[in-house]
């Protein structure tokens, strides 16, 4: 039943904050299109998306804490998916700021949507959380 509660209000509170997120971000993007200032809905949109990856993996990373065990953090899984997930996200903030001479901007800015920079957002917030392990959970040992 503790079980059951816990995941329960975890995803009420998800869920919350994803809705208060999304309508804020909404509000943005009719602001900004009234005062042709777009960097506050990008700068709003790229970092949003980090913070709900970083949420969806925040209940279970409250789980592996309760268990006190020793910590250590899975630098190999930040740089082979993390950070090419984070620059990715931040295309369109690092475009309107250093221009369209980026690696995959083009790509990216002639998509139209940030549908593709928000799912990488959340790939990398999630991978954040997901890289710190407890030793207890991290027992096998790869070549």
């Amino acid at each position: 039943m503790k079980r059951f509660l816990f995941i329960f209000f975890s995803t009420a509170v998800i869920g919350f904050v994803f809705y208060l997120g999304m309508d804020y971000q909404m509000r943005l993007r009719e602001k900004s299109a009234i005062i042709f200032d777009i960097k506050p809905y990008i700068t709003f949109a790229s970092f949003f998306s980090i913070f709900i990856g970083m949420l969806l993996r925040l209940p279970k990373l409250i789980l592996e804490i309760r268990d006190k065990q020793r910590w250590s953090f899975d630098w190999i899984k930040v740089i082979v998916i993390g950070i090419p997930s984070l620059y990715i996200a931040m295309i369109p903030l690092f475009a309107l700021v250093y221009g369209m001479n980026l690696w995959f901007s083009n790509v990216v800015m002639l998509l139209g949507d940030i549908t593709f920079t928000t799912i990488a957002g959340v790939i990398f917030g999630y991978v954040l959380l997901d890289s710190l392990k407890s030793k207890a959970f991290s027992t096998i040992k790869v070549l």
